[in-house]
């Protein structure tokens, strides 16, 4: 059976891009945000069309068609992004303070709390810093700030390590890990009784159409005796987990937002972790980047940045419940009590095995990107030192 890859139901491209692995991507992994989920039901992490799209290949292609020019900035009306509304709330004089864009990689979520701590309870303002959180709606996060769109963006592992290895490489950094492991997996509907990759035979698999989506389903599904052309893969259709019961048979689903979503829906589910499938699944998603020009030009804010992010993850680590109701004045569209939840579950993420937030090592870089280099996904295998940086952490 001929693996098919064309779409079968109405997706545009990047609206339904990924959420993020290990991040969250709205909806159902499907529905990316992490990787994302467009819409109201989206919103979590995205491995983001941004490779497929080609809007990874340095600034050219996305600058043109997104209309981006390098020192253009971003201003509230900005064609490339949309202003969320979220600003720092004090009266303080804000003439006074430096000008900071945060691109998010789709609209407000859990894997944000921090930062939206951070600028509620004024620690950037306290920092100096007067801080505008955005959601992207043209091109890539990592393209938009390649090229000045914002000083920081949330993006993913294997969006960084694509747009570094590709034909024309982006300037960009990963400069701190969000979460500290990938808590993303593989669900079904439970009555259809598919425990394993091999089951993948045969069935239907939606997702977004990341750059590393195909290459982690080969790999899991050859690793376990399967055989990957025997899967059909589409791209969703946004309808979320509900999707698994007739229009699909496999998706990829973020752990503290399609799962809370399932319990909360009593929507039986079978989940294995992608992590446990293959040591090398287990890396940073999402994490911040920033543009090289950045972090050679304005270190210290970059640092006040990070130490004020910092702050607010605390924060949302100690007290989740009131970290979720400050979410929500951001992220109105989702109810407190999946919020809540989703914020409880990620609380011990956020630092798990770990005694700084934040903080990225070697080891996972390169584990993931000999897994690429192996599938396919990048044709040459780039030092962990040119992808990320720890150097201004608190």
């Amino acid at each position: 059976m001929k693996r098919k890859k064309t779409a079968v139901w109405m997706a545009a491209a990047l609206s339904v891009a990924m959420l993020g692995c290990a991040g969250q991507r709205a909806d159902g992994g499907a529905d990316p945000g992490l990787k994302s989920e467009a819409g109201k039901d989206g919103g979590l992490e995205a491995d983001s069309g941004a490779g497929k799209d080609g809007g990874l290949e340095a600034g050219s292609e996305a600058g043109k068609d997104g209309g981006l020019e390098t020192d253009s900035g971003l201003g509230a009306d900005s064609e490339a992004t949309k202003d969320s509304g979220a600003e720092t709330g004090s009266g303080a004089d804000k003439t006074q303070l430096q000008d900071v864009t945060v691109i998010l990689d789709y609209v407000a979520n859990t894997n944000h709390t921090g930062m939206y701590v951070a600028l509620d309870q004024g620690y950037y303002e306290e920092a100096g810093l007067n801080v505008r959180i955005i959601e992207p709606t043209q091109g890539a996060t990592a393209t938009l700030i390649a090229v000045g769109k914002g000083d920081f963006g949330i993006s993913y592992q294997e969006d960084v390590t694509v747009a570094l290895t590709s034909h024309d490489p982006l300037p960009i950094k990963a400069i701190a890990a969000i979460i500290q492991h990938n808590t993303s997996g593989f669900a079904t509907y439970k009555d259809k009784n598919i425990k394993s990759p091999k089951d993948f035979e045969g069935k239907t698999y939606a997702g977004w159409g990341g750059p590393g989506e195909e290459a982690v389903l080969k790999a899991v599904m050859t690793q376990a005796g399967g055989d990957f052309s025997k899967l059909t893969m589409v791209v969703s259709d946004g309808s979320g987990f509900e999707a698994l019961r007739d229009k699909a048979d496999v998706m990829w689903f973020f752990e503290a937002w399609d799962n809370v979503k399932c319990r909360l829906n009593d929507f039986p589910i079978q989940y294995t972790p992608v992590r446990e499938l293959d040591e090398r699944l287990d890396y940073y998603t999402p994490v911040i980047i920033a543009s090289d020009r950045t972090l050679e030009e304005r270190p210290d804010m970059v640092r006040k940045f990070l130490a004020a992010t910092e702050k607010g993850y605390q924060y949302a680590i100690e007290d989740p419940k009131s970290s979720a109701e400050i979410l929500q004045k951001y992220a109105p569209d989702y109810s407190l009590e999946m919020l809540t939840m989703s914020q409880e579950y990620l609380a011990s993420k956020y630092m798990e095995d770990s005694d700084r937030w934040g903080v990225m090592k070697d080891e996972v870089w390169d584990g993931y990107t000999g897994f690429m280099e192996e599938y396919g996904v990048i044709e040459e295998a780039i030092p962990a030192k040119k992808c990320y940086t720890n150097e201004f952490l608190p």
